[in-house]
């Protein structure tokens, strides 16, 4: 078994309106994008040249939208999963967020040829 392009856990998937889960996991590997549950139950894969993405101007800076076989997810990528209301991270921590949503991003676009 080959390493994934982008793997990150502790997702928020969110199918409008509701939250499908709050501790899921992204991974892009064999040219196909999954979104997996925190059991590893598949919510829905495509091949990443089919799938849209991007940060729209309404979206957190650890968030991303992505279109997968015509239904649109909202992706919270925050590397610690919901912490239950504590404090908001500061310093170091606050910056290694919205990177998450750009390395998915970046991966994506890499992994479908695209520059």
């Amino acid at each position: 078994m080959t390493e994934p392009e982008f793997s990150a856990r502790g997702v928020g998937i969110t199918r409008w309106p509701r939250s499908l889960t709050r501790a899921g996991e992204v991974r892009i590997e064999g040219g196909r994008l999954a979104l997996l549950t925190s059991y590893g139950s598949e919510i829905d894969s495509a091949p990443v040249t089919a799938v849209r993405a991007g940060r729209p101007w309404f979206a957190g800076p650890d968030e991303a939208v992505a279109t997968v076989n015509g239904t649109r997810y909202r992706l919270t990528l925050h590397g610690k999963g919901r912490d239950g209301g504590a404090a908001e991270p500061t310093g170091p921590e606050r910056s290694e967020e919205p990177e998450a949503s750009g390395r998915f991003l970046a991966a994506l676009k890499r992994a479908a040829g695209r520059r």
